[in-house]
């Protein structure tokens, strides 16, 4: 499993289709995949396990989101003011 996604992170290009988000409008799945990566992030940890599994959410959102969002979230969250549930 672990030599799946290392796998798919080597091939990584961009975000592939996602069919919850089948619209133009990619707001909603950059908002998704920046939650669950943060998500991610934080139950491997809480596991004390590898969170490799987690860039996948990371270069989805990174490649989808514009970064003036993911810099403004990323203070939100240092600052607590964050809205979303992680």
């Amino acid at each position: 499993m672990a030599e799946d996604i290392k796998t798919k992170l080597e091939r990584y290009k961009t975000a592939p289709f996602d069919s919850r988000f089948p619209n133009q409008n990619q707001t909603k799945n950059c908002w998704q995949n920046y939650l669950d990566f943060h998500r991610c992030e934080k139950a491997m940890a809480a596991k004390g396990a590898d969170a490799a599994p987690c860039q996948w959410y990371y270069r989805v959102y990174k490649s989808i989101c514009p970064t003036a969002w993911v810099t403004t979230w990323d203070e939100y969250r240092e600052e607590g003011t964050f809205p979303g549930k992680i």
